[in-house]
């Protein structure tokens, strides 16, 4: 049990820290959610939006930094 609270405790920090980037992101003009590659369909009674392109950078830029954490950590 003791793993499991320390896995939500860090898993809350990350989701703090994230919540915070995006917010500070959009106050700069980072368009988060409308960049090129974003899929938005808007009809009549009906909206698809999935956004593909900010998934994609979100992803390598997570990727980049669990990478050099990782290896600044096995040093």
């Amino acid at each position: 049990m003791d793993n499991i609270g320390r896995f939500l405790m860090i898993g809350g920090i990350v989701l703090f820290v994230v919540g915070v980037l995006v917010f500070v992101a959009a106050k700069f003009g980072i368009p988060f959610g409308r960049l090129p590659g974003d899929i938005r369909i808007e009809r009549d009674g009906f909206s698809f939006y999935f956004p593909l392109g900010s998934s994609i950078l979100i992803s390598i830029v997570l990727t980049i930094v669990i990478n050099v954490v990782l290896r600044l950590l096995k040093k």
